[in-house]
């Protein structure tokens, strides 16, 4: 590629970044990305995701029922939970409450709680997964964190909170 091609492309990259760099000198780039660019991208490719992991998920989280308290009542904890795209592989009955550091994700969160009517919606708490002091030390049954441990900051604290919130 010659020089010229080069300076071009830079141009047209330039360009296209152009509205990104103006927004983030105006103070407006992040919460524009946190409340409406990365919720609207997360969404559209969570349904192409989900039709390609659909059999997989199913297998994965067959064996939840096992995990019933002695109660009969089965309390999951979903760290991540963004839209709630797991939440029609939970068994009927369970009670979940939702996690995700980002409180933008509610509202596509509670729509997708109306299409999943078998799941009882606890709470939605807007915490990282290594910081759950909101949830009392050994009060779930199970703890679910799909595509989320690759983007918290410490994964041994998340994992250390994980053990801490199940119970014994």
């Amino acid at each position: 590629m010659t020089e010229t091609g080069i300076f071009f492309l830079r141009a047209c990259l330039a360009l296209l970044a152009m509205p990104i760099y103006l927004l983030w000198f105006l103070g407006i780039w992040e919460p524009f990305c946190k409340k409406v660019f990365f919720p609207f991208c997360l969404e559209k490719l969570s349904s192409i995701h989900e039709k390609k992991t659909k059999k997989h998920k199913q297998e994965l989280f067959r064996n939840l029922p096992d995990f019933k308290s002695p109660s009969g009542e089965l309390k999951l904890l979903e760290i991540g939970t963004g839209f709630g795209a797991n939440f029609q592989f939970y068994p009927a009955g369970c009670q979940i409450t939702c996690t995700d550091v980002n409180p933008n994700f509610q509202q596509g969160l509670l729509k997708n709680m109306n299409k999943n009517q078998h799941v009882h919606y606890e709470r939605f708490l807007v915490a990282a997964g290594e910081d759950l002091h909101q949830v009392p030390s050994g009060s779930v049954d199970a703890v679910v964190c799909t595509l989320v441990l690759c983007s918290v900051r410490n994964v041994n604290a998340t994992l250390k909170e994980v053990l801490r919130v199940l119970r014994p």
